[in-house]
């Protein structure tokens, strides 16, 4: 299949188309394919790779042997950026804790949901891909945008005002990259902490600008603050890349 040498060539264009044709196919359809992502990488990685594409993806997403602040961390983040949120605007959270944790032990293991469904893509197979050549402080700016981009549709396919809704998906998506990028790179290429993180922040539905600016403030923080590991080569790259050395995942 003539598909077959641009896939192993370039197996980042290839998945990144991949992620957009399969998410956006479903829009016609007043959906959204939120496990593009997940899709795209089963199918690149082992074209690209072979079985060892495959075996590189599902250790990312099963390494869970980190220290146990990091999982503090995943959880405690989103809950802050919550509950400082809702102190802001006034506001009062109705949802019971049960509830909650439903919600977040659901989206932990739904593939069709936004962790399961996007994070082995975006941060197990995109981001160690793209930092073999680029910083995590680059590699974090252009993932932002075409992640982005990937969301717009939602803003119309919800309900409310497509602008504001532009507004919040630019703001929040942007805010949220920098945040699992620099959870991925601190615990060694963890996919699972990411998943943990990205199912805890969407536990509540808490979507408003507000909450977006403050997830915001957190990614300026965590740039500002761990400067220097924004910019020097990353902790985690991905062995499939074409002449670039590897080095090894550091857990900190």
């Amino acid at each position: 299949m003539r598909a077959m040498p641009v896939l192993r060539g370039h197996p980042l264009i290839a998945f990144f188309v991949l992620s957009f044709v399969i998410a956006w196919g479903f829009v016609p359809f007043g959906s959204f394919g939120a496990f593009a992502p997940l899709v795209a990488a089963l199918i690149v990685a082992p074209i690209s790779r072979g079985r060892a594409g495959l075996v590189e993806l599902g250790r990312r997403l099963v390494r869970w042997r980190v220290r146990w602040y990091w999982y503090a961390l995943a959880i405690g983040v989103p809950v802050a950026v919550h509950l400082l949120a809702f102190a802001v605007d006034g506001t009062t959270a109705t949802v019971s804790a049960g509830t909650v944790l439903l919600m977040f032990l659901l989206r932990l293991v739904n593939p069709t949901d936004g962790p399961l469904g996007e994070e082995p893509g975006w941060r197990g197979f995109a981001l160690p891909g793209m930092q073999t050549r680029l910083s995590p402080l680059a590699t974090t700016a252009i993932l932002a945008v075409v992640i982005t981009v990937w969301h717009l549709p939602l803003a119309f396919l919800a309900e409310g005002d497509p602008r504001s809704n532009v507004a919040i998906i630019v703001v929040g998506t942007v805010a949220v990259t920098f945040w699992y990028t620099w959870l991925f790179d601190h615990t060694g290429g963890s996919v699972l902490l990411v998943v943990i993180a990205h199912a805890a922040e969407g536990a509540v539905a808490h979507e408003g600008l507000l909450y977006m600016l403050v997830w915001l403030a957190v990614a300026v923080v965590l740039v500002v603050v761990d400067l220097r590991s924004w910019l020097r080569p990353a902790p985690v790259e991905a062995t499939w890349a074409p002449d670039v050395p590897t080095t090894t995942a550091r857990v900190r």
